[in-house]
């Protein structure tokens, strides 16, 4: 039903749009519940046991860092006397609420559902849960002032360490996708202290990159790395372009995606964190083995059953390859 999905994805843009505006801590609690709730629906619309466990194990631990994040707010008002989401300045309800944010976003430790849920849902859902889910939390992160800086660093480099090392073992295309975001998310924590505008030049960047990775595998239909293998014959040119968007998502240059962990390493050197910049940089090497696999995956393995008289030549869905190109152009071309 048209009108019901229309109201499910008003719903989800209410929500991030109240948190947006917000500035006081109830409000913004609504409106990152109200996110909850509506994406709650377009994830188990297929009515797959896979994809109402994802969506009951998203539903538990968003209500869990709901629940924590209004329990924090909570404290903070009653040891404070104010609501103000700016001026939070006692350290206990600082550290809870930090948590609940990194729980609902999925950052390491806190990163478990992510996989999980991922791989429940269809891309198109999956693309929403991985981008504009993300906007919600990452607004009352970047508004929190002094929180330690010490549990942010501690938070993004556990990150960038598991969402490399976590995808590494993946076979499952969706699996790699939010081990991929987990790692990327750490990146943008690491720096949030020093640069927020570095943290939300690095979140479009990811957004675009994702947009398009998305796509190009719903354009595929492949949910998995042995499915790629036979993309040529489905689509030969959007497969030659595909390892260089996900090389960019691994950050190479000259592709857009190095120009955010080169600006962040810039400044988490100025901040006298080297230590910090080279675990940060080593730990892309290991989300760039799971990128170039899958590169390798769709460009140099032929199948066996190659019947090229039956390759669509032209797609017959504008409303996808157009944002698709877009996309694709901008992960490739940007820097």
């Amino acid at each position: 039903n048209p009108y019901i999905l229309a109201t499910l994805l008003f719903g989800l843009g209410l929500g991030t749009t109240i948190t947006f505006a917000s500035s006081h801590w109830l409000l913004a609690w609504m409106g990152l519940e109200i996110n909850t709730l509506a994406i709650i629906p377009l994830m188990a619309q297929h009515h797959h046991p896979r994809a109402v466990e994802a969506t009951t194990k998203y539903f538990l631990t968003q209500a869990t860092a709901a629940a924590m994040l209004l329990f924090a707010s909570t404290t903070n008002a009653w040891l404070t006397g104010q609501w103000d989401i700016q001026q939070m300045s006692h350290p206990l309800p600082l550290t809870l609420i930090t948590l609940a944010l990194a729980l609902k976003i999925g950052l390491a430790p806190m990163h478990t559902w992510l996989p999980e849920v991922l791989q429940g849902l269809d891309l198109t859902t999956g693309l929403v849960l991985s981008t504009w889910q993300k906007l919600a939390p990452f607004a009352l992160l970047l508004q929190i002032q002094n929180v330690n800086p010490t549990i942010l660093v501690t938070l993004g480099l556990a990150s960038t360490l598991v969402g490399g090392w976590g995808g590494l073992n993946q076979t499952q295309l969706r699996k790699v996708l939010a081990y991929s975001s987990i790692a990327h998310l750490g990146w943008m924590i690491l720096i949030l202290q020093y640069s927020p505008s570095l943290t939300l030049l690095a979140l479009l960047t990811y957004f675009v990159m994702t947009f398009s990775t998305f796509l190009v595998f719903k354009l595929n239909k492949s949910t998995s790395i042995n499915a790629l293998a036979i993309s040529w014959t489905k689509a030969p040119i959007l497969t030659s372009l595909t390892p260089l968007v996900l090389l960019s998502l691994g950050g190479l240059p000259p592709l857009t995606g190095f120009m955010p962990k080169w600006l962040i390493l810039q400044e988490l050197a100025k901040q006298d964190l080297a230590p910090l910049a080279t675990l940060a940089a080593l730990s892309a090497l290991l989300s760039l083995y799971f990128y170039l696999r899958i590169s390798y995956a769709m460009t140099l393995t032929m199948s066996p059953n190659n019947l090229t008289g039956v390759t669509p030549w032209r797609f017959s869905s504008p409303q996808l390859t157009l944002p698709l190109a877009i996309a694709t152009t901008a992960t490739i071309s940007l820097l």
